[in-house]
């Protein structure tokens, strides 16, 4: 890898493991919603210019019932839900969950018709990874609060639906038109939405909540696309995808340096088994990829 991969390497894996602190400390004093509309509609503030420049609209606009799929999937309700499971679970952990999102694709591709063939090493990552998330709920979490984990389930599905949508229905089309766009979408969907459920806030927030949702905007989704692009551009898209085992352990540290959340001997063993079974289960999907190209 190029130096300049290594560094954008190292910029995506903070930009997308610091998200669930930010989180945390946004929910703290704002309602989710309120969460999810600033940090979607700033995020699309950011990048709709840039998208306007480049005539990415028309294209992904033409495409309208796969984008507003995508945004249903991967952002409307994941982000909701991971938001609202932040109030009840530590940063660390809902980062750590979210590590699955790979597991729970085999099942997504089996469910939609699309099966890929398993080797043995895959489905010893398929049970390596359960018993981490086993180990995580039943031991870390100690079941103290299944809606949490519940909620994080929603999450883990939807972010695993997106990218099959975005593969079999938008893969020609501009990837930062379609984020921007989703994220237009997502803005006016929570508009409505936060003042149906009474989510304006009552006062103005702190400087940290406001800086959290901002930097949640311009940072973890403006700009973690962007970078994301020119990854894939100087790596590959095969290679990218082992940014899904740097995020968890950014959200460990950070969760346990900034907000002193407690790192037990589970902790460590539910993150080493279901990175290693995402890892197993990503194998055979990505030698193929390889192959492909």
């Amino acid at each position: 890898m190029s130096r300049r991969g290594i560094l954008l390497f190292a910029a995506l894996g903070i930009a997308w493991g610091i998200p669930y602190l930010l989180i945390k400390v946004a929910v703290q004093e704002v309602d989710p919603a309120f969460v999810v509309l600033g940090r979607s509609a700033l995020g699309a503030i950011v990048l709709l210019p840039l998208v306007i420049a480049r005539r990415q609209v028309l294209p992904v606009l033409r495409r309208w019932r796969p984008l507003l799929a995508y945004s249903v999937a991967e952002i409307i309700v994941p982000w909701y839900f991971l938001s609202s499971a932040e109030t009840r679970l530590p940063s660390s952990t809902a980062g750590l969950l979210l590590a699955a999102v790979p597991l729970v694709g085999v099942a997504v591709a089996f469910l939609t018709g699309r099966p890929e063939r398993m080797t043995g090493t895959n489905w010893l990552g398929v049970l390596a990874g359960t018993v981490g998330v086993a180990a995580l709920v039943g031991l870390d979490v100690a079941g103290s609060d299944l809606i949490g984990v519940a909620e994080m389930a929603i999450v883990i599905v939807g972010y695993a639906i997106g990218p099959v949508i975005l593969a079999r229905h938008t893969a020609d089309l501009p990837g930062t038109g379609v984020v921007a766009l989703s994220l237009g979408i997502t803005a006016v969907v929570y508009v409505p939405l936060v003042t149906l459920l009474g989510s304006w806030p009552t006062e103005v927030p702190s400087p940290a909540a406001i800086g959290s949702i901002v930097t949640l905007a311009v940072v973890c989704s403006a700009a973690a696309f962007v970078i994301l692009f020119a990854l894939i551009a100087e790596m590959g898209p095969v290679r990218v995808t082992t940014i899904t085992y740097v995020n968890p352990a950014v959200a460990i540290v950070a969760g346990a340096l900034v907000l002193h959340e407690r790192v037990t001997v589970w902790t460590l063993v539910g993150f080493a088994l279901v990175l290693t079974g995402s890892f197993l289960v990503s194998r055979r999907r990505r030698s193929v990829a390889a192959a492909a190209t």
